[in-house]
C-alpha cells in the first residue's frame, strides 16, 4: 500500500530535495504532455488522410495523459497518498491507445483488429495485475506474485510485436518500418522502466517510484508519437520528392 505523505509548499525550499524533485517532474510531465497534444494536433493536417488517424490517437494519448497529470500533481501536493489509482486509470485509456498505432502505421485495416484485440487483453491484463500488486502489502506474497504475473503479460506483448507482426514490420515502407521498429524499443525498453520503477518501492520513499514512471511516461508517450510521426513524415516527403523526379 502506498505510505501516507506530507502536505507539499510551492516554495521547493520547504520540501525536502527528493520531493521538490517529484514535484517538478509532475509539473514538467504535464506541460511536456499538454505540448505534445497541440503539437500532433497541429501537424496532423501535414499528413495523408490515411495517416491522419496515427496523430489523432497520439494527441489522445497525451491528452489523456495532461489531464490526469493535472490530477495527480494535486494530489500529490495535498499530501495524503501516492496518485497510484489516477496513475493507473491513465494507462488504462492510454497503452491501448499507444498499441494500435502499429495496425494504423500498417495500413492493415480489418486485419489489424485481430492484432489489436490481441495487445488490448494482454494490455488490460498487465494493467489490472499491476494495479492489485500495486495496492498490496509491500514486499508480500500477493504483491511478487501480481507483479510477476503483470510482467507476465508485458512479456506477451513485446512477443506480439516481434513475432506476430514481424512479417508485416518488416514489408512496410522503409521509413514506416523503421518508426515502428523504433517503436517496439519503447515497448521492450521503455516500458521495462515501469517495472523497475514499480521495485524501487522496496527501497522506502515512494518517490523513486513516482520519479521512474513520470519520466517514462513522457518518454513512452510523446516519444512514441514523435517517432510515428517522424516515419510518416519522411515517406510524405520521398513520395513528393519522387513525385517531383517523375515531372521533371
Amino acid at each position: 500500500m502506498s505510505p501516507l505523505i506530507a502536505k507539499l509548499s510551492m516554495d521547493f525550499a520547504a520540501n525536502t530535495p527528493i520531493e521538490s524533485l517529484t514535484l517538478y517532474l509532475f509539473f514538467a510531465a504535464t506541460v511536456a504532455m499538454g505540448s505534445a497534444t497541440v503539437y500532433f494536433l497541429v501537424e496532423r493536417s501535414s499528413l495523408p488522410s490515411r495517416y491522419q488517424s496515427v496523430m489523432t490517437v497520439a494527441a489522445l494519448v497525451t491528452g489523456i495523459a495532461c489531464y490526469h497529470y493535472i490530477k495527480m500533481t494535486d494530489q500529490y501536493m495535498a499530501g495524503g497518498t501516492f496518485p497510484t489509482a489516477l496513475r493507473y486509470v491513465d494507462w488504462l485509456f492510454t497503452t491501448p491507445l499507444l498499441l494500435i498505432k502499429f495496425p494504423l502505421l500498417l495500413q492493415m485495416g480489418s486485419r489489424g483488429g485481430k492484432f489489436f484485440t490481441q495487445l488490448v487483453v494482454l494490455d488490460v491484463a498487465m494493467i489490472v495485475t499491476a494495479f492489485i500488486a500495486e495496492t498490496a502489502p509491500l514486499g508480500g506474497s500477493t504483491w511478487w506474485t501480481f507483479f510477476l504475473v503483470a510482467c507476465g503479460f508485458e512479456l506477451l506483448i513485446v512477443a506480439v510485436l516481434y513475432l506476430s507482426l514481424g512479417d508485416a514490420i518488416q514489408s512496410a515502407p522503409e521509413s514506416i518500418a523503421n518508426a515502428l521498429r523504433t517503436m517496439r524499443l519503447f515497448i521492450l525498453i521503455g516500458w521495462g522502466i515501469y517495472p523497475i520503477g514499480f521495485l524501487l518501492a522496496l527501497l522506502g520513499a515512494g518517490e523513486y517510484r513516482e520519479i521512474a514512471y513520470n519520466v517514462a511516461d513522457v518518454i513512452n508517450k510523446v516519444g512514441f508519437g514523435l517517432v510515428a510521426y517522424a516515419g510518416v513524415k519522411a515517406l510524405v516527403n520521398k513520395e513528393e520528392s519522387g513525385h517531383l523526379s517523375t515531372k521533371s
